[in-house]
This record gives C-alpha cells, sequence and structure tokens, in this order.
C-alpha cells in the first residue's frame, strides 16, 4: 500500500490541535483544576493562635493588685483542668481546692476570678467549658 504524504491542510490541522490541546492543558494547570475538572480550592491559611496566647490575652484585660507574670497566670489553667476532669466545681477550684489565682505580690477579685478560670478552661480544656459556664450562669457569676 502506497503512503500518503501528507498535504497542507493536515499539517495545519494537526498543528493547531495540539497547539489548543497545550493551551488548554497550560490554562486548566494554571487554575488549579482536578482531574474533574473542578478549581480545586487552596487552602486558606489561618493563624493559629496558642491555647496559652488566647489565655494571657484575656488575663492581660484584667486589673490586678500586683503584677503576676506570664508564668504564674499560665501556672493555673493545666491544675484547673485537671481538677475539672476529677468531677470538681468551679467553686471547689477557687476554694478548697487552693487554685484561686493569686500570688505572693499580687491577686484578683472574685469576678475576675472566674473569667480566668472561664477563659482558661475555654482555652486549654474546652471539653470541660460548657460546664464551667453552666455553674458560673447558676451561680450569677458569668
Amino acid at each position: 500500500m502506497p503512503t500518503r504524504t501528507p498535504n497542507l491542510g493536515d499539517i495545519m490541522r494537526r498543528t493547531t490541535t495540539a497547539l489548543l490541546a497545550a493551551a488548554l492543558l497550560a490554562g486548566l494547570t494554571a487554575c488549579g483544576a482536578t482531574e474533574d475538572g473542578k478549581a480545586a480550592a487552596e487552602p486558606k491559611a489561618k493563624p493559629t493562635v496558642s491555647k496559652e496566647t488566647r489565655y494571657l490575652n484575656a488575663a492581660h484585660e484584667i486589673t490586678f493588685n500586683g503584677e503576676p507574670s506570664d508564668a504564674e497566670l499560665t501556672a493555673f489553667p493545666p491544675q484547673w483542668c485537671s481538677a475539672l476532669d476529677a468531677g470538681h466545681s468551679v467553686e471547689w477550684l477557687l476554694g478548697d481546692g487552693g487554685l484561686y489565682p493569686i500570688g505572693d505580690e499580687w491577686g484578683t477579685v472574685k469576678q475576675d476570678a472566674y473569667t480566668l478560670v472561664a477563659t482558661g478552661t475555654k482555652a486549654y480544656c474546652p471539653e470541660n467549658f460548657d460546664a464551667v459556664r453552666d455553674e458560673l450562669r447558676e451561680s450569677g457569676a458569668y
């Protein structure tokens, strides 16, 4: 069987088809398309704020008698969480539990102590936050 020599029209069609396919592929790649042709959503970077920072931001809004260090303030939330995990109440934390936020040269009023416990719980052990919030609401403190 004799071989057919491609004519100029065949060459132009093939070249045009190849160029269009390359352009289409490049366009899809540039748009971040997935295999099914849908545009891929680029993940948006969420700023992550540490639990310590969230707690300290709230603590720094409270007026203390004296000036507690951040280390003194951040010592409390893990202890509160442990006591709450053991089934203790906020009232117990700030009373018999000996976990009232106070230091040798600083202190705070009870209402602010409640705020610190709520904020610390929400940041460090959010699974206990609903119980803390409910207790403080029932007592009229929150």
